[in-house]
């Protein structure tokens, strides 16, 4: 089974061409994942480009591939942007990875009412940045060609702007409309989880007011680490991904 190591410098690569990576990711690579020289990895610049062959050279200052085979793949459209609630427990670092592994093409942590978890000060890009690190390991383990941009924090106030040039969907248990009813146009999709208590009223009035979409995943109530990852699932089906 191929791996996937993220080189996010690498701009082309050609057909029997090497390409070498260096630093914590090499070392990674040969030390704690032990590549050996015959091994079959790929390599990707995080964009679309994805680089596939032999190792042919393995130390820890560096891992060197031949370039059997390159494919690039577009930027999916209309793209899907996670807009995850803080949850305690790891929940919305649980999400965060499942939704990667599910083709996510963005992810907001948002700072929901209801949300137990906070980000204050030098918390806030401390967060962020691990959301950012949980999304690239991720995104190697399921050989992704596009690695989902982890944004900063998000007020409601930041979702409702959203809705005037963005399709908003929040989920909500008692929503009339079930997702797996939703036609994608061509407007990025924006999909609201809120925390373990939920989105609040006054949050989904706001959100409504300014053009978001309540739907419903079914009959059952998830909780905020495996219904965006839910959601995520249904829509690939109607965009057609799956």
């Amino acid at each position: 089974m191929s791996s996937l190591y993220l080189r996010e410098d690498l701009e082309t690569a050609e057909v029997d061409g090497l390409v070498r990576l260096e630093g914590a990711e090499a070392r990674h690579a040969v030390t704690v994942t032990r590549l050996r020289v015959g091994e079959i990895v790929s390599v990707g610049n995080g964009r679309g480009l994805v680089v596939t062959g032999p190792v042919v050279e393995a130390s820890a200052q560096a891992l060197v591939v031949e370039a059997r085979r390159t494919r690039r793949e577009p930027r999916p459209a209309p793209g899907i942007r996670l807009v995850q609630a803080l949850a305690k427990g790891g929940r919305d670092e649980m999400a965060v990875q499942a939704a990667t592994e599910l083709g996510v093409d963005a992810i907001t942590p948002w700072a929901a009412a209801r949300s137990v978890s906070r980000w204050e000060g030098a918390k806030i890009e401390r967060g962020r940045e691990r959301w950012a690190s949980i999304a690239r390991e991720a995104c190697k383990q399921s050989i992704r060609a596009w690695l989902p941009e982890v944004g900063g924090l998000e007020s409601t106030e930041d979702l409702a702007r959203r809705a005037a040039t963005q399709r908003v969907l929040v989920l909500e248990p008692d929503a009339d409309v079930a997702i797996s009813g939703i036609r994608p146009d061509a407007r990025e999709l924006v999909l609201v989880v809120g925390p373990e208590g939920g989105v609040s009223e006054k949050e989904l009035d706001a959100l409504v007011a300014a053009g978001a979409e309540p739907v419903r995943l079914g009959r059952t109530v998830l909780r905020t680490s495996t219904a965006g990852p839910a959601a995520l699932a249904v829509l690939n089906v109607s965009l057609g991904r799956w």
